[in-house]
């Protein structure tokens, strides 16, 4: 399996902080924001890693990261040229990947516990796609899964009346069918190609499944989340816990 971290996107809600850097350099505990997912991946074994990037701060986050060295893994880079959404910036991946299956987390998220249970179950999996759900208190922010006892329905985008509180988190596992299901799905309203079509898309099929987070988990875009992003890593001295 092959991992992916999308680190694009301008960081606009991190303004004045993101005009000097990227929003997945900022320190989250003691460490750059993008040792995190790094460190998630090689710890579920994934040592095969590409960083999909902005241009505006590609030089620093290749001076950051190295060719991975440091965490045991060899890093690859890509240029997302525009914002065009999160199955926009993972299309770039195709040509990396080859043929494997994925294990896609966004730059800008901290698990508490090891990602290496969804990944391994994932790796179980015959077919298809998996995803990680967390009960939230603000699921309009978010993609969020209208469920029954043993399946995900529909996941809907940011939705203003939320069919369930469990967001989609930014933790995404999928096989190779997954360019060519980018390619069939059309920009969202705000011109975007929407990983929340891409799981729909698995969810027609019958082919998505998903697990429940355990513990604490944040998306660090706001100034709030990336404060509890902070309190998270800095509590457990930015290690990743394992499942007991």
């Amino acid at each position: 399996m092959k991992g992916i971290i999308l680190a694009g996107g301008l960081g606009t809600r991190l303004h004045p902080l993101t005009k000097a850097t990227n929003k997945h350099l900022l320190p989250v505990g003691a460490e750059p924001m993008l040792y995190h997912p790094i460190r998630q991946l090689t710890g579920a074994g994934i040592r095969s890693i590409l960083v999909v990037t902005s241009t505006l701060h590609m030089g620093d986050v290749v001076r950051c990261l190295g060719s991975g060295e440091e965490f045991g893994c060899h890093l690859s880079y890509k240029v997302q040229e525009k914002a065009g959404g999160i199955a926009h910036a993972l299309a770039l991946a195709e040509d990396f990947v080859l043929g494997e299956k994925i294990c896609v987390i966004l730059g800008d998220n901290v698990f508490e516990y090891s990602i290496a249970p969804y990944v391994d179950a994932f790796e179980k999996q015959e077919k298809g796609a998996r995803v990680l759900l967390k009960e939230v208190g603000d699921p309009e922010r978010f993609g969020v899964a209208a469920l029954d006892e043993h399946q995900v329905l529909e996941i809907q985008e940011k939705p203003s009346n939320p069919k369930s509180s469990y967001a989609v988190v930014g933790l995404y596992l999928y096989d190779d069918q997954v360019f060519d299901v980018i390619r069939r799905i059309q920009p969202s309203l705000r011109g975007e190609l929407e990983i929340t079509a891409v799981n729909n898309a698995y969810i027609r099929k019958k082919q998505l499944q998903y697990d429940i987070c355990r513990g604490r988990w944040t998306d660090a875009g706001t100034f709030e989340s990336l404060f509890e992003a902070n309190q998270i890593m800095l509590s457990n001295h930015n290690n990743i816990l394992p499942h007991s």
